[in-house]
């Protein structure tokens, strides 16, 4: 764990034990066991025991709820896979207590960066305020993921309008549905923070927490976007797809109108009658051929002065 001396403004890296008055702590729990849980939370800072049980099994919704002498957060990291990372926060009067089963690269670079610069632990409220402001800008950096992603597949639609893309475009959106569903319930965990009756926090702290409200909705709005935008690529592509058949049939259409009068003529003179006028003609053969080039000459003419080519 991290401790922070205000008297003397230095950190230390101690082993996980309850900071004394005065002192601000964090102790970073990573991949911990159940029993390693219940003894930090339950033998030493002498937690709810529905506040351990939540921290062990960590698989919960975006939540906060407060006990009398901690205030329990679930908050969720995202990966560069865009899977959710579920972050326990266990805040009380003079320290903070994170669990995660996973590991959390911003966590580490939060964690040495705390060690360095020891302003950044003088108060549980900057802490609390340090993990939930990182884990907001990460979500900006999914944003911009995503619409790389999207911009790609818009590329990809319009060059080849037949690409197989609706399945991508459907685990998307399960994604997007299901980061969205967290950031939107983790504004309200927010909101709640930045309210100037929230213990644990300073009066300062407040504005800082109103910032990273504005950055999350910011990041809610985005993702309802992208989504609308994917359902609009599934019609796009659809609609291309239904242009391109219509443009086939119709060019396959016009052709067969073509041949439909010239198949007629052949046939028509394939018949094994012996009384037909041009039957025993020395132009005859002369006289069909330019009878189906007049007659296609025709048909073309006028299918191009209709604009149907």
């Amino acid at each position: 764990m991290l401790l922070f001396q205000p008297q003397t403004g230095a950190v230390h890296e101690l082993p996980v034990q309850v900071p004394q008055e005065g002192d601000v702590a964090w102790i970073r729990m990573q991949s911990p066991t159940s029993d390693e849980v219940k003894q930090v939370l339950g033998d030493l800072f002498h937690c709810h025991p529905l506040l351990i049980e939540d921290a062990i099994k960590l698989n919960q919704r975006p939540k906060l709820d407060t006990y009398n002498d901690q205030i329990f957060i679930t908050f969720f990291a995202v990966s560069e896979q865009m899977q959710p990372q579920e972050i326990g926060i266990v805040v009380g009067k003079n320290y903070v207590i994170t669990v995660s089963k996973e590991h959390i690269p911003f966590l580490d670079q939060l964690y040495h960066s705390c060690a360095e610069i020891g302003g950044k632990l003088n108060h549980p409220g900057s802490i609390l305020h340090s993990l939930l402001d990182r884990c907001v800008d990460d979500y900006a950096i999914v944003v911009d993921h995503i619409e790389d992603r999207l911009e790609e597949m818009e590329q990809g639609i319009y060059h080849n309008p037949a690409i197989r893309i609706a399945q991508d475009i459907f685990q998307l959106k399960r994604t997007l549905h299901q980061l969205r569903r967290v950031i939107a319930e983790e504004k309200t965990i927010l909101t709640t923070i930045s309210h100037h009756s929230f213990p644990y926090t300073r009066a300062e702290d407040n504005a800082y927490f109103l910032d990273i409200v504005d950055h999350i909705s910011r990041v809610v709005d985005s993702l309802d976007i992208f989504r609308e935008s994917l359902t609009g690529l599934l019609e796009l592509q659809m609609s291309m797809k239904s242009d391109r058949m219509n443009e086939i049939m119709k060019t396959l259409t016009l052709f067969s109108s073509i041949f439909l009068p010239l198949t007629f003529i052949v046939g028509l003179y394939g018949m094994n009658f012996k009384n037909i006028p041009e039957f025993n003609w020395d132009f005859g053969y002369l006289y069909v051929w330019i009878l189906l080039v007049v007659v296609g000459g025709c048909m073309w003419y006028f299918f191009k002065h209709k604009r149907w080519f």
